[in-house]
């Protein structure tokens, strides 16, 4: 089965290799951010980073347009399905159209906090249900020969007793389960929005620590609130792996180092101006292909607006990519338009 869009061409086997060699770093999935064109320009800055999906729930599968929903482009490998759900059926037929369609890894999202989420009985309070998780996670892996990942928190509400995710990475891990993506901080399923889950329980990474004393076998990937280089390194003394959101989507540049910093990589990275100009001939394709179905040249532009943050010219370089006259042209080369706007590419 064919089902990655193929017409950028996909990465050379041997980079795939390379590429999948280790979850190191990772870009966390992000609701209305992390679509496939986001993660295209990703792959871009960085070739060996693990790029994530926007969960998608079992019901958009199972019921929906699958290839919606799954498509994506060759060169994101190595890219992740997070799926949302907690019916082990459901969530083993979506893993194996997961695999089908040829993503590297099925993510199960135990971290969301959102009160949509939660009335879909998924999401971070499944951590309260572990052995349901444990069921999830043995059906998927039953389905699938790809890894089954879990992102999850580390408690819930004001309960900051150490056991309780203990307990849950115990139990899910029983069920076969070796790589635990951890949120830092406590999902509040009452009276915080998502936004405010992200920002005001406390960051406890001595918790991911701790957790990966306790179970070296297992990989453990840490998340929240990380922003450098410097502290990714930090991490990394500790555990196997870090997985940066708001960061990486606001700041795409921070990514820039990742390949040679952290995996070793001697290849020369693109600059911002090589960035932009490989997206051109995939913006003007995707608009071909897709334009009649609602594509818009703002929905691949609108997740480039970081990428000159901190330059001068950043701000006309930002006003340009939102400008709704120009925008509406559909002429992918307004990238290069904008990059002219920037003095030191």
């Amino acid at each position: 089965m064919n089902a990655a869009d193929t017409e950028t061409g996909s990465a050379p086997a041997h980079e795939k290799q390379v590429a999948a060699s280790g979850r190191r770093l990772s870009v966390a999935p992000m609701m209305d951010w992390t679509d496939r064109h986001c993660r295209v320009f990703h792959r871009q800055i960085t070739r060996h980073t693990w790029l994530y999906t926007e969960m998608v729930t079992t019901g958009a599968l199972v019921y929906g347009d699958v290839e919606r929903h799954l498509r994506y482009d060759e060169v994101e490998h190595p890219v992740a399905l997070q799926l949302g759900g907690s019916e082990p059926a459901d969530l083993a037929k979506s893993a194996k159209l997961g695999q089908e369609w040829g993503y590297d890894e099925i993510n199960l999202n135990c971290g969301c906090p959102s009160e949509r989420v939660q009335k879909g009985a998924f999401g971070a309070c499944l951590m309260n249900e572990p052995q349901l998780v444990a069921d999830c996670v043995k059906a998927m892996r039953d389905a699938v020969t790809i890894d089954v990942t879990v992102k999850h928190r580390i408690g819930i509400d004001h309960s900051e007793e150490y056991g309780f995710v203990r307990d849950f990475v115990g139990t899910v891990a029983d069920a076969g389960c070796r790589t635990f993506i951890v949120h830092a901080r406590n999902a509040i399923l009452k009276g915080l929005s998502p936004k405010e889950n992200r920002e005001i329980p406390p960051l406890r990474y001595e918790v991911a620590y701790q957790l990966k004393r306790e179970f070296p076998e297992l990989e453990i990937i840490i998340n929240g609130g990380v922003k450098s280089d410097d502290e990714i390194a930090l991490h990394l003394e500790h555990i196997d792996g870090v997985m940066l959101g708001r960061e990486a989507y606001h700041n795409p540049w921070t990514m820039a180092n990742w390949d040679a910093r952290f995996y070793g990589d001697t290849a020369a990275p693109k600059t911002r101006a090589e960035v932009l100009a490989a997206m051109v001939p995939y913006i003007a394709d995707q608009l071909a292909q897709h334009g009649g179905r609602g594509l818009k040249l703002n929905g691949i532009t609108r997740h480039m607006l970081g990428l000159t943050t901190g330059l001068p010219g950043a701000r006309a370089f930002r006003q340009m990519l939102s400008d709704p006259k120009k925008l509406a042209s559909g002429d992918p080369r307004l990238l290069l338009e904008a990059a002219s706007q920037i003095r030191s590419l």
